[in-house]
């Protein structure tokens, strides 16, 4: 059973699923929105609002931290100096999730994630 586990493995090893992740979010960041699985973008939800947070505060430290965990100077450049100033009065929620369509190949629920 799956009580109480914190995360989504999404069939993949741990740093498999760290790489996926950090595109996810830098495409994210650069196209403003994307479509991905439901589950994906589920995960990336809570990825990207971490990061969001964190580049708030719009200080040297902040952006030392998020370029660690994006790997991508003009992704964290754009966080820091266009994004996240919109929700300085935001408490969370940075992100909204739709559901769109069915892919016909496979057949799963493909999701658009994009910021508010």
């Amino acid at each position: 059973m799956r009580h109480n586990k914190d995360y989504r493995k999404l069939g993949r090893t741990t740093s498999h699923r760290k790489a996926l992740l950090k595109n996810l979010a830098i495409a994210l960041i650069s196209h403003g929105k994307i479509e991905t699985g439901v589950f994906k973008a589920k995960e990336l939800q809570s990825y990207i609002e971490k990061l969001v947070t964190t580049a708030r505060v719009g200080d040297f430290n902040s952006h030392r931290a998020v370029f660690a965990l994006l790997q991508n100077k003009v992704a964290t450049k754009k966080l820091i100096t266009e994004i996240a100033p919109k929700y300085k009065e935001r408490n969370g929620g940075y992100t909204r999730i739709q559901r769109t369509r069915i892919r016909r190949g496979d057949a799963s629920t493909m999701a658009v994630i994009e910021f508010v």
